[in-house]
């Protein structure tokens, strides 16, 4: 197919001038350069023939109770970890000498499993296994006492709320011949009662859509949240930092990446946000530096969860994390022929003003890519909503119903914005 073509075919999708669609195709073109995707295509080609497990809407896969051979009871095994996020890690601490900030790694190789169970329903009693490559040569024992000693910190604050994870191991492999720097990962593991499983098949037509802000400072956080989570990090990390990390650390990419697509932002990660930004809201933000808000840690959504879930259950119908594939996750999770409208999301927070400043993204993209502000998304009945709500307000996280669900001919999600609707 040529661009012509490609550009006709966008503007069907909603494109709707040839400068826009040329845009998208330079924005496509950069990401397919970087070797990342924000759906997967090629991962998700490859798992289709696979057993899509007892519940093909739940967000994670459910098996039948192998482990215990008990037909009420189900098995989950989940396998995620903190992605690139872990060479800004990397260029901060070179930069700062703060070796703390691994810390803030773990937590992301920890949430990024962990609220991905809860969206089945699962929040307690659940065993952790860790796994981290690393290059030996760069990146020394002090680094992976950070990373274990502030994965048993997340385990023992999430005890005080009830989410009981037990720490099992796991594996640390010097393999600077396959890992640059360092990858860190885990995977999680739970039997749980197969009634107490939320499938997403309950949401249907007429539900609302409770989202719930990933930013901010909850009760149980010790300082502000960006925002970022651990998606879309590949493109952060080069759109917004400058020159000066392609050259002082080439370990940090990959060498066969083309110039014009490394490190062509124009920050550095010490420098400093002024804390009168906002992102065009009238909202304000504390002062912190390009590299804090980067590498603010995973918000886990545990907490809230848990008491949602023990409280609320029969009136959850679906939950979706929205990490991978930002505002666009919850499509792969329908049920049936529904269209999904997002007409009061979060205004988007400082960092992501950052990012699309500094990329010249659309939003198409960044709505695509990035969670944008809101991270976990709830689908119920509108008199079960305040409900969700106020519980989210116990915890200090800002919650408001985002959109709604309705009937249609196929799966089509549409955002609306102040003066732009994009459809997916």
């Amino acid at each position: 197919m040529d661009n012509g073509q490609f550009i006709c075919n966008l503007q069907r999708a909603g494109i709707r001038s040839q400068l826009a669609a040329h845009i998208l195709i330079s924005t496509m073109s950069l990401y397919s350069k970087r070797g990342v995707s924000a759906q997967k295509e090629e991962v998700h080609a490859a798992v289709q023939h696979l057993n899509p497990g007892l519940f093909p809407y739940a967000f994670c896969k459910i098996y039948p109770d192998f482990l215990g051979g008990d037909e009420q009871y189900v098995n989950i095994m989940h396998a995620d970890g903190a992605g690139t996020k872990s060479i800004l890690a990397y260029l901060y601490w070179k930069e700062t000498g703060d070796i703390s900030v691994w810390k803030g790694i773990a937590q992301d190789a920890i949430v990024m499993n962990l609220d991905d169970l809860l969206c089945v329903g699962i929040y307690d009693n659940i065993v952790f296994n860790s796994t981290i490559d690393r290059n030996k040569h760069l990146i020394p024992g002090a680094v992976l006492e950070q990373v274990i000693s502030g994965s048993q910190e997340l385990f023992n604050l999430l005890k005080t709320f009830g989410v009981n994870i037990h720490f099992l191991g796991g594996e640390t492999a010097d393999v600077g011949d396959v890992v640059r720097t360092i990858a860190v990962n885990g995977t999680m593991a739970c039997r749980w009662p197969k009634d107490r499983i939320i499938s997403n098949e309950k949401i249907q037509a007429g539900d609302v859509i409770v989202g719930f802000a990933g930013y901010g400072q909850a009760t149980y956080e010790t300082a502000y949240n960006s925002g970022i989570g651990s998606n879309g990090l590949t493109s952060a990390r080069h759109d917004v930092l400058g020159r000066y990390y392609g050259e002082n650390f080439r370990e940090s990419y990959d060498p066969a990446l083309p110039e014009d697509v490394v490190y062509i932002g124009k920050h550095k990660l010490s420098e400093q946000v002024d804390s009168g930004q906002s992102a065009g809201s009238g909202i304000r933000y504390p002062a912190s530096s390009i590299g804090k808000l980067l590498l603010s840690p995973t918000r886990t959504f545990a907490p809230l969860l848990k008491l949602l879930l023990e409280a609320q259950f029969e009136k959850i119908h679906g939950l979706i994390h929205c990490s991978g594939g930002g505002q666009t996750k919850c499509m792969k999770y329908m049920p049936g022929n529904l269209r999904v409208i997002k007409d009061n999301l979060f205004d988007p927070p400082e960092i992501f003003r950052i990012i699309q400043q500094n990329s010249g993204s659309s939003n198409r993209e960044m709505y695509e890519v990035f969670n944008m502000g809101c991270r976990l998304e709830l689908y119920c009945d509108a008199s079960s909503a305040d409900i969700m709500i106020g519980t989210a307000r116990q915890f200090n996280i800002d919650a408001r119903v985002i959109g709604r669900v309705e009937a249609g001919d196929k799966k089509q999600l549409q955002i609306r914005l102040k003066e732009e609707m994009i459809a997916y």
